[in-house]
């Protein structure tokens, strides 16, 4: 076994990117998180400092199995501050972790569905190159494939794209030690979701991030880009979301949980719903029109099985009064610390 161990601290830049570099840990066969220093980089470089003050420090704050070195290395998520100590604008993390500490006795679980567009050379996977058109199903297309509908949840070369992809990432998720729940193809042609948790409050961004930041690893592998825009592609096509489910302890276990307190929580997220849209992603409108399984950015419904609404309750939580809610609204280029944080204030801190 090598005296040394590998930490690739990752962090957020300012466009919500993810950067890294390795730092090897001389003289140590294991390391943990109290065994990580606080390191330092050119803020200048990822929109995060001045040329003239541009040093901003990395502090560890979760650590996983790197699953691409394997050993004993590791993957180090960090949030970013200024020498001073305090933290950076970008660095979301803090405020939403502050958030969370007001009430830990709710105990709050996060599931997140993220949904993600695989692009080669500005195509998506399974998308024709060529700009003729043709009429027939997805495998005669020249300039479009088929409409929407055989892709979601397909098998098939002429139906699922990307496939070798989607399955590597969800191996080094797990072997990382990810809460990572599921995988399916998605409504558009080269479009894919994975599901993150249950998590408990922040370790919810926390897991969520290093998902991204392996996705982007796998697909740099295969020289294609995971993009997160929420409508990648303009016109009769889904675009592309990050439904967030939740739930606190006595939503999930008190008998009159879904009047109680699911109810009352939705009709909370109703009240601020300006306020939640603007924190829910970029390009957003573009996404939610009110078509293609999504509510109208403009007005806020929920419903039981409703996956036209901003909220969902699903049909096992009413029937046993319990259970927990979908907020459909967040986009794919979501800030997990951002969401989570949010959704927990309003439902059940700012009551």
């Amino acid at each position: 076994m090598p005296d040394y161990v590998l930490a690739e601290y990752v962090w957020i830049d300012a466009d919500g990117g993810y950067r890294c570099k390795t730092r090897v840990m001389h003289g140590k066969k294991t390391v943990k998180l109290g065994d990580l220093p606080s390191w330092n980089y050119d803020g200048s470089s990822t929109g995060q400092a001045p040329g003239e003050d541009s040093e901003v420090i990395l502090e560890p704050q979760a650590v996983y199995v790197d699953p691409f070195r394997g050993g004993n290395n590791v993957l180090v998520l960090c949030d970013t501050y200024t020498p001073q100590g305090e933290p950076i604008p970008t660095n979301t993390r803090a405020p939403a972790k502050a958030i969370f500490d007001m009430d830990t006795s709710l105990v709050p679980w996060f599931g997140i569905e993220q949904e993600y567009t695989l692009f080669k050379d500005g195509t998506p996977l399974g998308w024709p190159k060529s700009k003729a058109r043709a009429f027939g199903g997805p495998t005669v297309q020249l300039g479009y494939p088929g409409p929407q509908g055989p892709y979601y949840c397909a098998a098939g070369a002429d139906v699922a794209f990307g496939r070798e992809i989607v399955e590597e990432h969800l191996a080094m998720c797990l072997e990382a030690g990810l809460n990572v729940s599921g995988i399916n193809a998605e409504v558009m042609p080269g479009q894919w979701e994975y599901q993150v948790g249950p998590c408990v409050g922040i370790d919810s961004g926390d897991h969520h991030h290093m998902s991204r930041y392996i996705l982007n690893r796998v697909c740099e592998k295969y020289g294609v880009v995971a993009s997160l825009d929420p409508k990648p592609v303009p016109g009769d096509w889904n675009g592309a979301g990050c439904h967030t489910n939740f739930s606190t302890k006595p939503m999930r276990e008190e008998k009159d949980g879904y009047e109680n307190y699911i109810v009352p929580a939705i009709e909370r997220l109703g009240q601020k719903h300006a306020e939640h849209i603007a924190a829910y992603g970029e390009g957003n409108e573009l996404r939610l029109t009110g078509g293609h399984e999504t509510a109208s950015i403009d007005e806020f419904s929920w419903g039981v099985a409703n996956r036209g609404a901003s909220v969902r309750v699903g049909n096992q939580t009413k029937e046993e009064g319990r259970g927990y809610l979908e907020d459909r609204r967040p986009a794919s280029n979501m800030d997990p610390y951002r969401v989570t944080s949010m959704i927990f204030h309003t439902t059940s801190i700012d009551v």
